[in-house]
């Protein structure tokens, strides 16, 4: 999948917890991303650019790089 492909659709699920509070973002983000990508996407994603993603999306991933 394009890269451009896979920070549209985290940017996507970061927008879906937008009201929530910014730990709840990032660990709802990296909760759903672990729990429903498949793993070469994990992969593709966690290798990308996190300047190239939104400032929750950049955590989220950030955390599952630590994990």
């Amino acid at each position: 999948m394009s890269p451009d492909k896979l920070r549209y659709q985290a940017n996507q699920i970061a927008t879906f917890f937008a009201s929530q509070p910014e730990a709840e973002q990032i660990e709802g983000v990296a909760d759903h991303i672990n729990k429903f990508w498949d793993p070469r996407m994990r992969a593709q994603l966690l290798a990308d650019d996190r300047e190239a993603h939104s400032p929750v999306v950049a955590a989220a991933v950030a955390r599952l790089a630590a994990a």
